[in-house]
């Protein structure tokens, strides 16, 4: 049984999906311990939680320890993950509910869908677009079409907008299963800017709110002389939200820059800080974001080739994944801190 310490770098969440996401690939046993001990509540939180039951449905892994709150956790897969039709509900994991974030399911199971042999639906129902946790728009519009270039093939569909605290969001997944090892990546350069999409999103609010969103993004990405194409949109919900969502596409990748509303947070604001986040990162050169840097670990560690990237910053995020991945001694990374590049080398490669 490989041992995990959830507090070792950031002590995070990370760290217990990283470990399921290889536990459910590899067949290998885990413990984890001191699980997100560096967070202001540790153990398991509600969409933990549903990570730890969605891992073990996938490979009817006995556990011990799946319980809110819990700092340590036995996973014992029993089998390789099964392709198949599911739905992982965060709001279920806790009483009165919960507005957890469904893209941290999708983070756990996700490669070891790819891996297994057909293709799945999963529904995940939760929260969709909440703070500390990627939006499902970035899911769908950044993280997911450059793991296309690594060979997983999934896509995503958003039914139901979910903002804490109320969540009640729907999300489709759909991944086809490919037995084949992942495809290396080589992203040292972005090449130009091409296009800045966005989103300013709200539900149950007046209309004007998202169409101020999106002008005052429209007119700080004019004034920085970069091509914007930012769309306001209102729409039903079981609850107020409001959020803006930028995209910003380049020749060779992706980059993806969010804000969320919130009561007395002017609508000019929430547009200013995604503008600011893009802005910070298009004045330098590295082609990918600080969350894709951390996330793209994973599956290039379960590839067949030696992979190398730069990274806008190689964050503690980063630095902690990389320890989980090794400690299952799939790949060596190192990373050069003068360049913002990360070097993956799978064990497989040599």
């Amino acid at each position: 049984m490989i041992n995990i310490d959830g507090s070792w770098g950031e002590g995070g969440g990370q760290i217990l999906r990283t470990s399921l996401s290889l536990a459910t690939i590899t067949g290998q046993p885990v413990r984890i311990e001191r699980i997100r001990a560096n967070r202001k509540k540790p153990g398991l939180a509600a969409q933990h939680l549903t990570s730890v039951r969605a891992a073990a449905t996938l490979c009817q892994a006995q556990v011990r320890g799946d319980t809110l709150g819990s700092m340590t956790l036995e996973f014992i897969p029993s089998r390789e993950p099964q392709a198949g039709q599911y739905t992982f509900d965060v709001t279920q994991a806790r009483e009165g509910g919960s507005a957890g974030a469904v893209t941290l399911i999708l983070q756990t199971i996700l490669i070891p869908l790819a891996l297994a042999s057909g293709s799945s639906k999963v529904i995940l129902k939760g929260g969709t677009h909440v703070a500390w946790s990627p939006p499902v728009t970035y899911v769908e519009f950044v993280y997911l079409p450059t793991l296309r270039q690594l060979g997983v093939q999934a896509k995503v569909k958003l039914n139901a907008w979910g903002w804490y605290p109320r969540g009640g969001g729907e999300v489709e997944l759909w991944v086809t299963g490919n037995q084949q090892s992942l495809s290396g990546l080589q992203l040292l350069e972005r090449g130009k800017i091409r296009q800045i999409r966005g989103l300013a999103i709200v539900t149950e609010l007046p209309a004007h709110i998202p169409q101020r969103m999106a002008n005052r993004a429209a007119n700080l990405l004019q004034q920085a002389h970069l091509p914007s194409q930012i769309k306001p949109v209102r729409e039903r919900g079981i609850a107020p939200g409001a959020g803006i969502f930028l995209t910003a596409e380049y020749e060779h990748s992706r980059a993806g820059f969010s804000a969320l509303g919130g009561r007395g947070i002017p609508a000019e604001r929430v547009a200013e800080t995604a503008v600011r986040e893009l802005l910070n990162f298009h004045a330098q050169a590295a082609p990918v974001d600080t969350f894709l840097g951390d996330q793209l670990l994973l599956p290039l560690a379960l590839s067949s080739q030696i992979s190398q990237y730069r990274v806008a910053s190689i964050s503690q995020h980063l630095r902690t994944n990389a320890w989980v991945i090794e400690q299952f001694e799939l790949a060596n990374i190192v990373m050069e801190e003068n360049q913002q590049l990360v070097k993956v080398i799978p064990v497989s490669s040599s």
